[in-house]
């Protein structure tokens, strides 16, 4: 009897509020963003309604997969939910260098990697430090995500420098950042067995914040396989819109990619790393957090340079311009200082949120 009540309701779905919220915005954020892209909107309401629509489908993303979660593991589940919270980034990016907009992809990496490591994390900081005060990290834990991040960003970053110092590499920044890419892949490759077997030690010790699923797995993965190509669609329209709406707002190329688009496509870390620092699971809140730019230096520039060489969209390497490189290097440099000892305060969220306002203002006029 115990057994036919468990499979009842793993059969039958259950919807929360949120749910409903996600579900219904989205939706309609979506049929918004077809209309103005399709019907005629001016030139910057398609490109806020295709902004929302990529954020809420983000969102969905995140969701479906974390009703998979007690399926293929928390460990599957942190790697999965980093990779396809990375797909709206993923076709923006394809998008916009198939339409040439090498300067906003670049900057939209770096922004991407700014976003996690001082917005999203500040924030996370200064909500779970207001609400629980000093929150412990796992000094252990968070120095070797931290080292991995330091090594992947700094890997990064290399053809950028031998660039800037006219090393004879320089004249062979294509090949460079190809060869860079491969080896950032494979490294990626290595640590992905590790990263399957561990999980965030917030998540082993807690166990009472475990959530059963609410949904069959059929609903997750039909979810988000719906959402991920609404997402590719919904992309294009952004991109589409894109350019008009800089024009009409007057934004640069390194203001729209490093703030705007680093974003928009960064939703679910966004949302789901304050949620858990305000939750008292700041172990959690930090791996997920921290682990989106290691994703963004491992996986998604490299497969981007190779796929723009393989489809042969504008040429994308990994020479990006001199403040682009200098403000990661800050950042990566603050967020190591701030989580070696393993405790996080409100003060030390507020810092990272107040570094990242004044790096994406310096950027506002190009």
């Amino acid at each position: 009897m115990p057994a036919t009540t468990t499979r009842t309701a793993a059969e039958q779905p259950t919807f929360i509020r949120s749910d409903y919220v996600v579900l219904g915005a989205g939706t309609l954020a979506v049929l918004a963003a077809a209309v103005t892209r399709f019907a005629g909107g001016g030139a910057v309401l398609p490109f806020v309604c295709s902004a929302v629509a990529v954020t809420l489908l983000a969102s969905l993303v995140g969701r479906s997969v974390e009703q998979l979660g007690d399926r293929f593991g928390p460990g599957a589940t942190g790697v999965l939910q980093s990779a396809l919270g990375n797909l709206p980034e993923l076709f923006i990016a394809l998008f916009a260098l198939k339409a040439g907009l090498v300067g906003v992809v670049q900057a939209a990496l770096i922004g991407s990697i700014l976003a996690n490591l001082l917005l999203v994390l500040g924030l996370a900081f200064v909500v779970g430090g207001l609400k629980h005060g000093t929150q412990q990290l796992d000094s252990e834990r968070a120095r070797s995500i931290i080292v991995l991040m330091v090594l992947s960003v700094a890997a990064m970053v290399v053809p950028s420098l031998a660039h800037y110092v006219h090393t004879p590499a320089a004249a062979h920044e294509k090949t460079l950042s190809l060869i860079v890419s491969v080896v950032l892949l494979v490294l990626f490759a290595l640590t992905l067995p590790s990263s399957l077997r561990k999980q965030p030690s917030g998540a082993e010790q807690d166990p009472d914040h475990t959530e059963a699923p609410r949904w069959p797995i059929w609903l997750a993965v039909g979810l988000l396989a719906a959402a991920a190509a609404a997402a590719a669609f919904v992309s294009d329209w952004f991109v589409v819109a894109l350019e008009p709406a800089m024009g009409a707002l007057n934004i640069s190329d390194a203001f729209a990619g490093l703030v705007i688009v680093a974003i928009a496509g960064n939703a679910i870390e966004n949302v789901v790393g304050v949620q858990l620092a305000a939750q008292n699971r700041s172990e959690y809140a930090f791996a997920i957090v921290i682990n989106s730019p290691i994703q963004i230096a491992l996986v998604l520039a490299p497969l981007l340079v190779v796929l723009s060489a393989v489809f042969g969209f504008a040429s994308l390497t990994l020479v990006f311009a001199p403040m682009l490189v200098v403000s990661v290097v800050i950042a990566v440099i603050l967020t190591a200082f701030i989580t070696f000892d393993g405790e996080s305060t409100w003060i030390e969220g507020a810092a990272l949120i107040a570094v990242y306002a004044v790096i994406a203002t310096s950027f506002w006029w190009g």
